[in-house]
């Protein structure tokens, strides 16, 4: 019954007007994303030996993101999605290339850094701007923990198969092949995405727009001046979150650099993808499973709860002393990935206000590729000395342990503010699937 009830949230959100479109649109965007990391990594690496040099490059992609991608969310907001879109996404293609052709004719690394700095500085955070077309359209509405989780899915789907195609691709055909193909796939998804002008949330947030849509059902109740969501983003709650997601990316980098060094230390280079697509399909299964059969306790309440339980399972890469074993080692913290992201983005919609949506989102997505940056340097250095692979799969399981301790040391301030706010009227509905989580 609860799966029945899930697949028919998800048809709900799906058949809101325009929902769909941009949806799809961003799907090979998504996957482009999914493979640009492991497709620098694999380039400079194969141009230069030097999984060091590949970390730095891979580092300063990911710093330039974090740095800039929420100024561009800020101009979004203001200016509208496409109007910034479009030429954020040819600044893209432009930076890709450079990059490639560096790489290509034996540049220096501070070169090669500084190509990686600007394409990551015009990346486009499409997981930010689909999550910001959802708020808008479904605000208030049952269906909105089920299109976050909608976007879970995706994104987890689009890094099961992101990383194979990078790594297949720069093992087998040619070093640059996986970046070129994830350069592709992002500029053209995300010209279709920006296409999709009925959904873009109205500049400035309501009114206007569709963020303006009311909601279905009984209205929410008023907020009480001591209750309204604050308009600046920097509150305690929100800083909370970026330091999840920080730690995310701490998780994701570290994890793909380690892979990587791994596998070519046993003579399996081109296995890197699949096991590291491993975990992603560990977190899409989980997603699956978490959105069917939702917990009843807050979503505060759940975040200290899923990051104890990835703190543990990263334990279990250090152990693995072969290709198969680490494949099965990588599986129990996939499971933890997906409800952890569904969760962070249902308490990022809930404490910030509408009006600064998409630079939220952005936020968030920028925290993890500031992980992601901070721990492909390290991390590639790591591993290159030695300590090895072991020393640059303990990053994660330090970084995710210590915010699993600050969230508990939050969670009760964290669980009353967020229940003030608003997600008790989410949760209040009888469709379990679109109860916030």
């Amino acid at each position: 019954m609860a799966a029945r009830t899930g697949a028919a949230s998800y048809r709900s959100a799906l058949r809101t007007p325009g929902a769909s479109a941009f949806f799809l649109a961003a799907a090979p965007a998504r996957v482009g994303v999914a493979m640009a990391g492991l497709g620098i990594v694999w380039l400079i690496h194969g141009e230069t030996g030097s999984f060091g040099a590949a970390g730095l490059v891979t580092g300063a992609y990911a710093v330039a993101e974090t740095l800039v991608g929420p100024q561009t969310a800020r101009l979004m907001d203001r200016l509208g999605q496409p109007r910034v879109l479009v030429p954020l996404l040819c600044a893209h293609a432009v930076a890709l290339a450079a990059l490639v052709t560096l790489a290509l004719v034996g540049a220096p690394t501070a070169a090669l850094m500084a190509a990686g700095l600007a394409a990551g500085a015009t990346i486009p955070q499409v997981g930010a701007l689909s999550a910001a077309r959802w708020s808008a359209l479904l605000h208030g509405r049952p269906e909105l923990p089920a299109a976050f989780a909608l976007e879970t899915i995706s994104s987890d789907v689009a890094f099961l198969l992101g990383p194979a195609l990078a790594v297949l691709s720069a093992t087998r055909l040619h070093p640059a092949a996986g970046t070129v193909l994830a350069g592709t796939l992002v500029v053209g998804g995300g010209l279709a995405f920006a296409a999709q002008r009925r959904t873009t949330p109205a500049p400035g947030g309501p009114p206007g727009g569709p963020s303006a849509r009311p909601p279905a059902g009984p209205p929410a109740p008023a907020r009480t001046p001591s209750t309204a969501r604050p308009r600046t983003l920097w509150t305690r709650n929100f800083a909370t979150l970026l330091a999840v997601n920080l730690a995310l990316g701490v998780f994701f980098g570290s994890t793909q650099v380690s892979v990587s060094a791994f596998a070519d230390a046993h003579h399996a280079a081109s296995s890197a993808g699949f096991l590291y697509g491993l975990m992603s399909a560990a977190s899409l299964l989980a997603g699956l499973a978490y959105c069917r059969h939702r917990p009843h306790t807050p979503p505060a309440a759940q975040l200290p709860l899923i990051l104890s339980f990835l703190a543990g399972a990263s334990l279990l890469p250090l152990l693995a002393d072969t290709p198969l074993w680490l494949g099965c080692a990588l599986l129990l913290p996939g499971v933890g990935v997906a409800p952890c992201i569904i969760v962070c983005s249902t308490l990022v919609e809930s404490v910030v206000d509408r009006s600064v949506l998409t630079q939220s989102f952005t936020w968030t997505n920028s925290a993890c590729a500031g992980g992601i940056a901070v721990s492909a340097a390290a991390v590639g250095r790591l591993v290159d000395g030695p300590a090895g692979t072991r020393a640059g799969f303990s990053v994660p399981l330090l970084a995710l342990t210590a915010t699993a301790a600050l969230t508990w040391s939050t969670r009760r301030t964290f669980t009353a503010t967020t229940t003030a706010e608003g997600p008790k009227a989410v949760t209040a509905a009888p469709d379990p699937t679109s109860a916030a989580p």
